[in-house]
């Protein structure tokens, strides 16, 4: 089973937050300890401020390593310039990468197959370079997705999705690759 924050907690919410909130109130919650804790207790206020702590810590390292959005831009413009050919082959090493096993298909609405650990995933790409994502294309993954009884779709568009595909996305077993991760697929080329 795997254990899941619940997504309100204020936990979660710090760790989306910018890692100076979590600090400032590891700070705030120790000073506050210290000063309203009798005497004998004070030494046990680094406790009541070390989960805090440990949350701009962490928060700060990830967003430390994150790509700035300037190097995003331009790692989307790098994967727009290239042809379907090389695309494919980088999004293929870049699942690689990761651990999935790859493989080509020929199934309308999907590119790849991904196998790992027993789920399998299927990845639509051909319309990377498109603009603006429509319903159409998300439909034919989905369909492709339930007929080869796959776990999850997967698609890749640098565009934006419309706000009927971003609903259905949400609302299916499909997943978009964010910018982020598109700009790890570009690097992934270059190395």
């Amino acid at each position: 089973m795997k254990l899941q924050m619940n997504r309100n907690s204020i936990f979660a919410v710090l760790m989306r937050s910018p890692w100076w909130i979590s600090g400032g109130l590891s700070v705030l919650l120790f000073t506050s300890a210290r000063l309203l804790l009798p005497t004998e207790y004070a030494p046990y206020a680094f406790f009541f401020a070390l989960p805090f702590a440990l949350i701009s810590l962490h928060t700060g390292w990830r967003q430390l390593r994150a790509p700035s959005e300037a190097s995003i831009a331009q790692a989307l413009q790098a994967l727009r310039a290239m042809s379907w050919a090389e695309f494919s082959a980088a999004v293929e090493a870049y699942f690689s990468n990761q651990g999935y096993g790859v493989e080509r298909i020929s199934v309308p609405g999907a590119d790849l197959r991904l196998s790992k650990g027993g789920r399998t995933s299927l990845v639509a790409c051909k319309r990377w370079k498109a603009a603006r994502t429509g319903l159409e294309p998300l439909r034919e993954l989905d369909a492709a997705r339930r007929s080869g009884e796959a776990h999850e779709g997967i698609y890749i568009a640098i565009g934006e999705l419309s706000e009927g595909a971003a609903a259905f996305v949400a609302a299916n077993k499909v997943r978009l690759l964010a910018p982020e991760e598109l700009a790890k697929l570009a690097r992934a080329t270059r190395a």
